[in-house]
């Protein structure tokens, strides 16, 4: 995947790491536009307001990034809220209805409200972003898991549906990166320019890989394959600690 000479918009771009990677697609030549339900201060790079949640929005959105840009070849879908929850507390589901609305449906609106552009143009990318936790649970974040391993799947079957039209499909898979308060949580937490740095440089391999998985994400990739899932498991569950009453 070219970064350069690109036409770049993303969705939940105004902060973190969608903010990095909009800096990086700068700084190679692209052309960035990012959005988010707050305005972005990012030098050169457009801002657009965008609710993910609200279908009305995010189609306000694309045609106000396509008015402007109607060369725009590279849709990323950042846009995503990590809420901690109590399984035995049936009050959790608001911080789950709130999960799946952005992570997943949000996912979702933005890929279809760009899709027939892309299609038209007969070439582009969309990169989807998931994480280490859809594959590897970190229970004190249920339902943020859940709708990451399902914006997994929906990524290989958009692949499949877009195969031979010139449109590619890529997944970023961030393990715990030092932003938007995971430092806190996770004093191991990667430093986001190394993060961003290992992210270039596989996005620029030929081909680009389905999935752009950095090192510190493969062992939670690949812990059912490594036969470490178990152990992990075990290990990340002892953060329910931490909830009121446990």
């Amino acid at each position: 995947m070219d970064i350069s000479n690109r036409t770049v918009f993303i969705a939940g771009g105004t902060s973190g790491i969608g903010a990095g990677l909009a800096r990086r697609f700068r700084d190679a030549g692209s052309t960035v536009v990012v959005g988010g339900r707050r305005a972005a201060d990012l030098d050169d790079v457009q801002s657009v307001t965008v609710d993910v949640t609200d279908a009305v929005s995010v189609l306000a959105a694309r045609d106000e990034v396509l008015a402007a840009h109607p060369d725009l070849d590279l849709v990323v879908t950042m846009s995503g809220v990590m809420l901690t929850e109590d399984l035995r507390d049936p009050a959790h589901v608001a911080q789950a209805e709130q999960s799946v609305a952005v992570n997943l449906l949000g996912t979702i609106r933005v890929v279809d409200a760009f899709m027939p552009h892309l299609l038209a143009r007969g070439h582009g990318d969309v990169l989807t972003v998931t994480s280490g936790i859809g594959f590897t649970p970190f229970p004190l974040m249920p339902t943020y898991g859940a709708t990451k391993a399902a914006v997994h799947s929906y990524t290989e079957s958009l692949r499949a549906h877009l195969a031979g039209t010139g449109v590619g499909v890529s997944e970023l898979v961030p393990p715990a990166v030092a932003t938007a308060g995971q430092e806190r949580l996770n004093p191991n937490a990667l430093p986001l320019e190394a993060f961003l740095d290992e992210v270039v440089g596989l996005l620029s391999q030929d081909p680009t890989p389905h999935e752009v998985v950095v090192e510190r994400a493969r062992p939670l990739r690949w812990s059912e394959r490594d036969g470490t899932y178990d152990e992990m498991l075990a290990q990340r569950s002892q953060a329910l600690a931490s909830l009121p009453g446990r």
